[in-house]
C-alpha cells in the first residue's frame, strides 16, 4: 500500500474510531503545521458553522444524521471537504494547503518565480479587477492599483497618451516611460504621430485588448529590473497573455457591454449681458475714450460690444457653444475567444472589438484585435510556440489640448457668450480669432489608422536535467497612417484649403538567447541565468502637404496648387548581455547577483558600452526558529538591493553624431549643409537605486503588507541643450544634470470576512516621492508663458510663477511678491511655487461577495500637487479682452469699491499687473478622492446555467469616475494640454474624464 492511501486510511480509521460527543472538536493547520484562525468550519447544507480562534481551534455542533460533511474554507487555501461518521472525544485535526500569495508565481525578468522567494520589488496586478474601466489604453486602468506607480489621465480622450511614473522621474529630456513587455517582446510606447492635436499625442499601448492579458507584473527597484538593463531604467512593466493549457477542454468566453459616459459638469460663463458689463467696467476703470462713439465712459457705461452686438449690457444675448460640442458619449466592447488543449497542445484564439466615443464631437476611438497564442510539446524535452496579436485602431481625432484654430474646445470655451454665430447677413462665422464651433463639427477631417503586429516565436528545450535552453524571436510592427483637411470654412483652410498626410512605419525586430540552470542540493538551492539581446528599431516617414484646392470636395494632396513632401529614416541597434547567480539557503536566506552589458548606436565611439550590476539579498525571518511558533506572524521577510540602470530611451538615434542635410538645395541645385553637431563624449545616463523593504504577513496571511523605501540618483543625465543663433545650430546632446527621487511605498491587503456565502477583502496602497534636481547648469524652460521651470534644487516640473499674496480691500489691485525691490513687476520677480508632484498619492478597493453577487469599488486618490488653470487666467481677464475671450463667472465676484474682500482684483488697463500671465493665483491644489470604477455582478448558480448549457452566465454594471472630491475649481484635476513629459499640470483647453455606465454580459461554455 502506497503512503497516500495509507495516509488516507489512518486518517477515517483515526476519525471513524475517536468522534462520539454531539460538538465536533478539532483545530485547523497549514501545511507547515501552523494554526490558522479565521477559517470557516460549516456542516455542509446547514446554517451551521464556527470560525477558528486565534490558535486554530473550532468547536460546531453536529449534524443530527451521520454520515455528515464538514467544509473548512479560508481565503488564501485550498478548501477541504471531510465527512463524519461518527463523533469522537480526540479533537480532529484539518491541513489546510496554502493557496495565498507566498506561492503565487510572479513573472519576473526571463522567467518565473514564487513570491515567496522575491528579493525584489514586484506587484502582480490581476487585469480582470479593472479592465471594465472604459480607457483606450490598459496603463490608464492601473492608476491607484501599484504603489509607487502614479498615472495620471490627462485628458477625456480615448486613445491619447497615459503618463506613467514609477518612482518619479529621472530625465529631463530622455524618456521617463516604463518599458512594456509582451510576451517577451519590448514593444514601442512612443507616438508616431505627426499632426498637430493641440499638443496631444496617441498613445500605442492603445493597441493593446486589454481583455488579452492575463496578468501584468509591475517591476520598480534594480533588482528587479536589472535584467532588462538599459531598457528598464524607468521601470519594467511585463505582461503576459492568456494562454491554454494542457489537457484543457476547449473553452469559449464571451463578454459584452454597452454603456454611456458624459462629463460630470461644464465650466460657469458668465451671460451676455454679464460680460458686456464686465467690458464696460474696465473701459470706465481705465478711463478711456470711445474712438467709434467719441464719448467717454465715465459719463455713460455703454458701448457697442464690439460686432457682434449693440446696446446696452442687459439687451446682449447668450450663446450656448460647449452643448454643442460636448455630448453623452457610447460606449462599447466585444471580446470572445477559445481557449484549450490537448496532451501536447494548447492554444488560445481571442478577437475583440471596442468603440468608445469622446464626450467631446466629433473625436472617437476604436479597436479591433485578434489574437492567437499556440504552445506545442515536440517531445518531452522540447516545446515551441508562438505569440501572435493584430489590431487595427482607428482614430477620428480632434485638436483638444491648446491652440485656436482648428482646436474644438477652445473654440467652445474661449469664444465669448455674447457672440453671435452668426453675422449682421446671417452668415455663419468666426468670432474672437477662433474657429465657428458650428462650422467646425460640420466639416472636420483629422484622423488615423494604426495597423500593428506584435509577434514571438519561441523554442525552449531542457538539455539535461535543470539545464534549459530558450531562444525567441520577436517583432513589434506599426504602420501608422494620419491625414488631415481643412476647408475653407475653417481659419487653418480660409486660404483654399490645407491637406496633410504622414505615414509612419516602425519596426522593431529582437532575437535572444538564455541558458538557465536550477538545482537543489539538501536545504541549498541554486541558480543561474546568462542571455544576450539584440535588437534593431527601424523608423521610416513620409510626409506631404497640399494647399490651395480647386473644391472643399477635392481633399488629395496632388488636387493642390502648391506641394511639398518630406521623407525621413532612423534607426537604432543595441546589443545586450546579462548574466544572474541566485543562491537560497533552506528556503531563508537569498541572494541575487546580477550584471547587463549594453552597447548602443546612439553613443560615441567610446561609450558605447554601459555596465550595470545589481545585487539582492532577503532573510525570511518566519523560518527562523525563534518565530515558528508566534501563531500571529504568518510570514515575515526582509529585502534590501541595490543596483545601477542606464538610459538612452527618447534621445535621437544619432544623437552623438554629426550630422548633414541633403535638403539644402540653391537655385534648383543639390547641396549639402551641416544639421547637428557632434559629441563624442555623449555617454549613458545612469540611475542607481537602493531599496529596502519587508513584506510580512499575520493571521495566516488574513492581513499582509509591504513596506519599501528607495533612494534613487541619477548622474549624467540626458539633456538637449540650446546653442546661440550664430553656431548656425539650435541645440545639441549633452550630459549635464543630475537627479534625484526618494519616497516610500506602503501596500497592504486584508480579508475582513471570510465565510462560506459572505467574503468582504480590502487593498490599499499609499506611496510617496520627493523629486529634486541636484545639478543642472542652466534653467530650462518649458510650457505656454513658460509656465514650467526645470531649475537646479528644486524639483522637475515646478511652477515658474508670480507670487501673489491677495487683493488690496483699498485699492482692488493685487499683492505681488516683489523679488527685485524696484517697484515694479517684472520677469524678475517670478519665483518657483509648487510643482506637479503630490506628496502622496494611491488607491483603496474593496471587494465583497455575498453568494452569487460581487461588488467592487475602488477609489483613487492624490494629495498636494499643483495645477495651472490655464483657462481661468484666460476666463478671468476682467474685461480686458473684450471680444477677445470668454468671461468667467466667477469674475463677476471682481473688486467694485474700497473695503470689498474678494480675490478678484479690479477690473482696468492702469494696473496690467492685475491679470499678468504666470499669477500663482491661477496655480491651484490638484488633491483629488475619485471613485474610479464600481461594478456590481450577479453569477446565476451553476445548476441554472447548465440548464442553458452554460458552464458560467454573469451580468454585471460598471460605473467609472462616479464621484470626484476636489478643491479644483477647473473639471478635471488630472487636466494637461500637452503630452509632453515636461509641459505636465498646466489645465488649458482640454476635456474632463466623464462619469460612465455600463451594463454588461460574461458567459462560458
Amino acid at each position: 500500500m502506497n503512503k497516500k492511501l495509507l495516509s488516507i486510511f489512518f486518517f477515517q480509521l483515526t476519525v471513524a474510531l475517536a468522534l462520539a460527543q454531539e460538538n465536533v472538536k478539532g483545530i485547523v493547520k497549514d501545511d507547515s503545521g501552523v494554526p490558522i484562525p479565521g477559517a470557516t468550519v460549516n456542516v455542509k447544507g446547514t446554517t451551521k458553522f464556527a470560525v477558528t480562534d486565534i490558535d486554530g481551534q473550532f468547536v460546531l455542533a453536529s449534524a443530527k444524521e451521520f454520515p455528515f460533511s464538514l467544509q473548512v474554507n479560508l481565503v488564501g487555501y485550498k478548501s477541504q471537504e471531510i465527512e463524519i461518521y461518527e463523533l469522537i472525544d480526540e479533537p480532529l485535526e484539518v491541513v489546510l494547503k496554502n493557496d495565498n500569495l507566498l506561492d503565487e508565481i510572479v513573472v519576473v525578468g526571463y522567467g518565473t518565480q514564487e513570491r515567496k522567494d522575491l528579493i525584489g520589488s514586484i506587484v502582480k496586478v490581476n487585469p480582470a479587477e479593472v479592465k471594465s474601466i472604459p480607457t483606450g489604453s490598459f496603463d490608464a486602468q492601473l492608476q491607484g492599483k501599484v504603489s509607487g506607480v502614479q498615472i495620471s489621465s490627462n485628458t477625456s480622450v480615448p486613445g491619447e497618451t497615459v503618463n506613467v511614473r514609477i518612482r518619479g522621474a529621472t530625465s529631463i529630456n530622455a524618456d521617463n516611460d516604463p518599458l512594456y513587455v509582451i510576451d517577451g517582446v519590448f514593444i514601442n510606447s512612443n507616438s508616431l504621430q505627426t499632426l498637430s492635436t493641440g499638443g496631444k499625442s496617441t498613445s500605442p499601448i492603445a493597441d493593446i485588448n486589454p481583455s488579452d492579458i492575463e496578468s501584468i507584473e509591475v517591476l520598480k527597484d534594480a533588482e528587479a529590473t536589472a535584467l532588462y538593463g538599459s531598457r528598464g531604467a524607468n521601470g519594467v512593466v511585463i505582461i503576459t497573455t492568456k494562454r491554454g493549457n494542457f489537457e484543457q477542454k476547449p473553452t469559449i468566453n464571451f463578454n459584452a457591454s454597452y454603456g454611456w459616459a458624459k462629463a460630470q459638469k461644464l465650466w460657469d460663463l458668465a451671460t451676455g449681458p454679464e460680460h458686456a458689463q464686465l467690458v464696460n467696467e474696465w473701459w470706465i476703470n481705465s478711463g478711456i475714450d470711445d474712438p467709434k462713439l467719441n464719448r467717454t465712459f465715465a459719463n455713460r457705461p455703454f458701448r457697442p460690444v464690439s460686432e457682434g452686438g449693440r446696446g446696452l449690457p442687459e439687451e446682449q444675448q447668450t450663446y450656448d457653444r460647449l452643448s454643442e460640442v460636448f455630448r453623452t458619449a457610447v460606449l462599447q466592447n466585444y471580446d470572445i475567444s477559445l481557449t484549450g488543449g490537448t496532451t501536447n497542445t494548447k492554444y488560445y484564439i481571442g478577437a475583440g472589438y471596442n468603440k468608445q466615443e469622446s464626450i467631446l464631437r466629433p473625436i472617437d476611438f476604436s479597436r479591433a484585435s485578434f489574437k492567437v497564442n499556440l504552445d506545442q510539446k515536440v517531445t518531452d524535452k522540447l516545446q515551441i510556440g508562438v505569440s501572435n496579436v493584430l489590431t487595427r485602431s482607428d482614430r477620428n481625432q480632434g485638436r483638444a489640448g491648446d491652440g485656436p484654430q482648428g482646436g474644438i474646445l477652445q473654440a467652445a470655451l474661449h469664444t465669448p457668450t455674447y457672440l453671435s454665430p452668426y453675422n449682421e447677413s446671417g452668415v455663419l462665422v468666426g468670432r474672437a480669432g477662433f474657429d465657428n464651433v458650428t462650422l467646425l463639427m460640420q466639416n472636420y477631417d483629422i484622423g488615423s489608422v494604426s495597423l500593428r503586429y506584435i509577434g514571438n516565436i519561441y523554442g525552449e528545450a531542457e538539455l539535461i536535467p535543470g539545464l534549459t535552453f530558450r531562444s525567441s524571436f520577436g517583432v513589434d510592427y506599426n504602420n501608422y497612417d494620419e491625414s488631415e483637411y481643412w476647408n475653407t470654412f475653417t481659419l487653418l483652410g480660409a486660404q483654399g484649403g490645407l491637406a496633410t498626410s504622414s505615414v509612419s512605419q516602425f519596426t522593431s525586430l529582437l532575437n535572444e538567447q538564455t541558458l538557465s540552470y536550477k538545482k537543489e542540493i539538501g536545504k541549498h538551492s541554486f541558480g543561474a541565468l546568462v542571455g544576450n539581446t539584440l535588437q534593431s528599431d527601424v523608423l521610416t516617414r513620409t510626409y506631404a502637404e497640399g494647399r490651395g484646392f480647386a473644391s472643399n470636395d477635392l481633399k488629395t494632396i496632388s488636387a493642390a496648387a502648391t506641394t511639398a513632401s518630406t521623407q525621413s529614416w532612423t534607426k537604432s541597434n543595441l546589443a545586450s548581455f546579462f548574466a544572474k547567480i541566485n543562491y537560497g539557503f533552506n528556503s531563508r536566506y537569498l541572494i541575487d547577483v546580477s550584471l547587463r552589458a549594453d552597447g548602443s548606436s546612439r553613443f560615441g565611439a567610446d561609450n558605447k558600452w554601459g555596465y550595470f550590476p545589481s545585487v539582492g539579498a532577503a532573510w525570511r525571518v518566519k523560518q527562523e526558529n525563534f518565530l515558528k511558533d508566534v501563531n500571529v506572524i504568518s510570514d515575515l521577510k526582509l529585502r534590501t538591493s541595490f543596483g545601477v540602470i542606464g538610459n538612452q530611451n527618447g534621445i535621437g538615434n544619432f544623437a552623438a553624431q554629426e550630422l548633414w542635410s541633403g535638403s539644402a538645395s540653391y537655385q534648383n541645385n543639390p547641396g549639402l549643409s551641416p544639421q547637428q553637431l557632434s559629441n563624442a563624449d555623449l555617454k549613458w545616463e545612469t540611475t542607481r537605486q537602493f531599496n529596502v523593504g519587508v513584506d510580512v504577513g499575520l493571521l495566516a496571511d488574513r492581513i499582509s503588507f509591504e513596506f519599501n523605501v528607495y533612494n534613487k540618483y541619477t548622474t549624467n543625465g540626458l539633456l538637449l541643450v540650446a546653442l546661440p543663433a550664430k553656431t548656425g545650430f539650435s541645440s545639441y546632446w549633452k550630459n549635464g544634470a543630475e537627479i534625484s527621487n526618494k519616497g516610500f511605498e506602503f501596500a497592504i491587503t486584508s480579508q475582513n470576512i471570510s465565510k462560506r456565502d459572505f467574503s468582504w477583502t480590502t487593498s490599499f496602497n499609499i506611496s510617496r516621492n520627493v523629486n529634486n534636481i541636484e545639478k543642472l547648469e542652466n534653467p530650462l524652460k518649458y510650457g505656454s508663458r513658460d509656465l514650467i521651470l526645470q531649475q537646479e534644487g528644486h524639483p522637475l516640473y515646478s511652477f515658474w510663477v508670480y507670487k501673489e499674496h491677495g487683493v488690496d480691500p483699498q485699492t482692488g489691485n493685487v499683492i505681488y511678491d516683489e523679488v527685485v525691490k524696484d517697484g515694479k513687476i517684472t520677469t524678475e520677480d517670478r519665483q518657483i511655487y509648487g510643482s506637479i508632484w503630490p506628496d502622496f498619492f494611491g488607491g483603496i478597493t474593496n471587494n465583497l461577495n455575498y453568494k452569487g453577487f460581487d461588488l467592487s469599488v475602488f477609489f483613487a486618490f492624490q494629495y498636494g500637487n499643483q495645477i495651472y488653470n490655464h483657462n481661468r487666467f484666460f476666463g478671468e481677464g476682467g474685461g480686458a479682452r473684450d471680444a477677445a475671450r470668454v468671461i468667467f463667472k466667477h469674475n463677476i465676484n471682481r473688486w467694485q469699491k474700497p473695503g470689498d474682500i474678494t480675490d478678484v482684483p479690479r477690473p482696468d488697463d492702469v494696473n496690467r499687473n492685475n491679470y499678468k500671465d504666470g499669477g500663482s493665483r491661477w496655480l491651484e491644489d490638484g488633491s483629488f478622492l475619485r471613485l474610479r470604477s464600481l461594478t456590481l455582478g450577479y453569477t446565476v448558480p451553476s445548476n441554472v446555467a447548465q440548464r442553458l448549457n452554460l458552464s458560467s452566465l454573469r451580468f454585471y454594471v460598471a460605473g467609472s469616475n462616479l464621484l470626484l472630491f476636489t478643491n479644483y475649481t477647473g473639471l478635471d484635476p488630472e487636466s494637461a494640454s500637452s503630452s509632453s513629459q515636461n509641459e505636465q499640470g498646466i489645465d488649458l483647453g482640454t476635456p474632463p474624464q466623464p462619469r460612465s455606465i455600463q451594463f454588461g454580459i460574461n458567459l462560458s461554455l
